[in-house]
């Protein structure tokens, strides 16, 4: 299938030792991918552009939710775009999985397409911090027009006309609850945004486990978001 009309969005920091891998591994299926290099200091820019990524950098650190809002607006110049992907640089999401999501926003009966990793048992993870992710996921609905299983999950498919509209203000880990909000009230055509999720497995490594994908930081998830 001709995926000319998608554009990867890749937030990229001091990931050189596997950003080469995850580009390439995604430009086979996805020839547009921009990498927003959040003023990372060992090379990963320089290691995306090679494997084929566009880079665009940032001076300095902003987070996750302002280098989202940069590959956005970088993917929106592009007139033939139809569809944004939010993919993850430590290696932990899986290219196939984006094939699937990409493909129901295809048929047009959804607008976007949220992974969740709580709808098979492809992902491994333990009870504890499965616990504190799933209370992560009751605070958000509760506090936003959707119902979900995984408001944390990076992996997103969204379609042109939902892309137009996000603006992310939250810089930081509550970026993920701020988009999920505004989707939830977002309205395309006098109707509320479609939604639906796409089991996924994610791949957690030493690596990225070591990178932010330990229990602290989903307990720091449901701090930030209370305290929003």
């Amino acid at each position: 299938m001709d995926m000319d009309d998608v554009w990867l969005v890749v937030p990229l920091y001091n990931e050189a030792g596997v950003i080469g891998d995850v580009v390439r591994q995604a430009v086979a299926a996805f020839p547009n991918v921009v990498c927003v290099d959040d003023g990372s200091r060992d090379g990963s820019a320089e290691r995306a552009e090679a494997a084929g990524a566009v880079v665009v950098r940032h001076p300095v650190n902003l987070g996750q939710g302002a280098a989202l809002q940069t590959g956005f607006d970088y993917a929106l110049r592009d007139p033939g775009m139809r569809f944004v992907v939010t993919f993850d640089a430590d290696g932990q999401h899986q290219v196939a999985d984006v094939e699937t999501m990409i493909a129901r926003l295809r048929q047009g009966e959804v607008d976007v397409v949220f992974g969740t990793r709580f709808l098979d048992d492809r992902t491994e993870s333990g009870a504890l911090k499965r616990l504190v992710l799933r209370l992560a996921v009751a605070w958000t609905n509760l506090t936003t027009n959707t119902r979900l299983t995984d408001a944390h999950n990076g992996l997103r498919a969204l379609s042109r006309p939902v892309v137009e509209r996000l603006d992310i203000t939250q810089n930081r880990m509550a970026h993920a609850s701020e988009i999920v909000a505004q989707i939830g009230s977002m309205r395309l055509h006098g109707r509320p945004v479609r939604y639906a999720e796409e089991p996924v497995h994610i791949l957690y490594t030493d690596y990225s486990k070591a990178k932010g994908q330990s229990l602290w930081n989903a307990v720091n998830i449901l701090a930030e978001l209370i305290w929003r």
